[in-house]
């Protein structure tokens, strides 16, 4: 049998539905430019930052904006303001990770570091799923971190595979564990912070009931794991990703708990050398809440010391010429998750370019008028869940809505912060369901996990989710949870 090619490897089926999904929501953002009349706010610059000025809104004459350009807003993108600064940072740094990873998958050196954590819990397995899943979440909720810990994605599955869990396991304990965090958002400076700032709110005011929520969602998030773990363990043929699975499990299965660093004295230095730059990456990763110059380079650079890091502990385990051609495969496999990422940023072109952006946001404000305050905070929280589907930054969300929200809530009596927080929930808890999201999207091409096949596991996990954080609104408006 022809081995498989290491790294990140996305197949033609998942890149085809992939591919098929965004192009339906391009269309469908084509045809709403068509539909809904143009119009815009104007922006005053507040801080340093453009903001919307709330009462300013007017309609205006449709631009010309063709339909053949629907097709080339994947291309144009890239030459926006969001392109350079977002676009193309998550293109060069899955690009390097698909290299990392192609090189550390062709040494064995994750084999290696898999075996070893496994040894180091023993039989303790449920014990290490939820500390793993807790360390994630915390990433999320105190440091603001999500696309960052994506790297670390083939370990955790490979882990899972270790523990005779699947796939949806690894992705769980890790990347939807601190999307989750993310969303609870106890100091989270992307969102919880930047909201708080243009609401006027004291920075990170009202943490204690947002800990709370976080310790409650924790809770349904460990036990929807463990569940799962549990019944792909006693029936693997059960997990949703069985078929998948199959072929993806050969590249983890060709190690005993014997091997590794014990019997190779390269393996050891190489590990030792990876973790080097691992602790550098966490370092970025820790730095990025005090260190406002890190948040625009964070991806890029976290996905160069990666790539030198891996790239460098391959070649110490003695892979020699094999580890460029595995840095070429990985480059390859991941290669067609770039058109799949130029694709999902250019609805949100699409909608902007036709000039009906700005009217969305106003018909969606004008609903609010007499609203009661519960009502009116579940409708922040309905119109965040559906501008996310086109505008994937949380602070590029926050600055358009935040302006045009607070006088709303404050005229239909909500709290700020609990408008805050339902911006917050519509905001993080999508970015792991939306085909349009880019973090999303790299993570599945990690992965042999069909897009159809996690929307319809996530979602079990998703209705509990919005379970708990309606609940916690409900409550907010109950106590007037604030300051004000």
């Amino acid at each position: 049998m022809t081995p498989s090619k290491p790294g990140a490897q996305i197949s033609a089926k998942a890149f085809l539905q992939a591919v098929l999904i965004i192009f339906l929501l391009m269309i469908v953002a084509g045809v709403l430019t068509r539909v809904i009349p143009a119009g815009s706010y104007a922006r005053l610059v507040v801080d340093g930052r453009e903001v919307i000025a709330p009462d300013s809104f007017q309609f205006t004459p449709r631009p010309a904006y063709p339909a053949w350009r629907w097709l080339t807003a994947p291309v144009e993108v890239l030459f926006t303001p969001d392109g350079l600064t977002k676009v193309i940072p998550i293109i060069v740094f899955i690009l390097l990770v698909g290299v990392a990873f192609g090189v550390m998958d062709r040494s064995g050196i994750l084999q290696a570091v898999i075996a070893r954590i496994v040894r180091a819990f023993g039989g303790r397995r449920y014990v290490l799923l939820p500390v793993i899943t807790f360390f994630f979440m915390a990433l999320g909720a105190f440091f603001g971190i999500f696309e960052e810990v994506i790297p670390l994605v083939p370990l955790m599955i490979g882990l899972a595979y270790s523990l005779g869990w699947d796939s949806l396991t690894g992705l769980g304990m890790s990347v939807l564990a601190t999307n989750v965090g993310f969303s609870t958002a106890v100091f989270n400076p992307f969102t919880i912070g930047i909201a708080h700032q243009l609401s006027g709110l004291p920075l990170y005011s009202g943490a204690g009931p947002r800990v709370a929520l976080f310790g409650g969602v924790y809770v349904i998030l460990a036990v929807f794991l463990v569940r799962h773990a549990r019944r792909v363990e006693r029936r693997p043929a059960a997990s949703p990703v069985y078929a998948e699975d199959l072929a993806a499990r050969a590249r983890y299965g060709d190690f005993t708990l014997d091997r590794g660093f014990d019997d190779n004295p390269k393996m050891r230095r190489a590990a030792l050398f990876l973790g080097v730059f691992f602790a550098l990456i966490l370092g970025v990763l820790v730095a990025l809440p005090v260190v406002p110059l890190l948040r625009d380079i964070a991806l890029p650079l976290t996905g160069l010391l990666f790539v030198i890091g891996g790239i460098g502990a391959g070649l110490m385990t003695g892979a020699g010429k094999a580890a460029w051609q595995a840095a070429r495969d990985g480059f390859v496999g991941i290669a067609p998750a770039i058109p799949l990422l130029m694709m999902a940023a250019s609805v949100k072109h699409i909608i902007a370019s036709g000039g009906i952006l700005d009217t969305i946001l106003f018909g969606a404000n004008a609903v609010f008028t007499g609203a009661a305050p519960l009502t009116a905070a579940l409708m922040i929280y309905a119109l965040t869940l559906v501008l996310e589907l086109f505008i994937t930054s949380g602070s590029a969300k926050a600055f358009l809505l935040i302006p045009l929200l607070m006088p709303l809530a404050d005229l239909v009596g909500v709290n700020r912060q609990i408008a805050v927080s339902a911006y917050t929930f519509g905001d993080g808890f999508s970015n792991m369901v939306y085909p349009t999201n880019a973090a999303l999207l790299i993570t599945l091409s990690l992965t042999v996990i069909p897009y159809a096949k996690w929307l319809r596991w996530v979602l079990g996990l998703w209705l509990w989710v919005i379970a708990a954080t309606v609940a916690f609104l409900a409550l907010a408006v109950a106590m007037n949870y604030g300051p004000f």
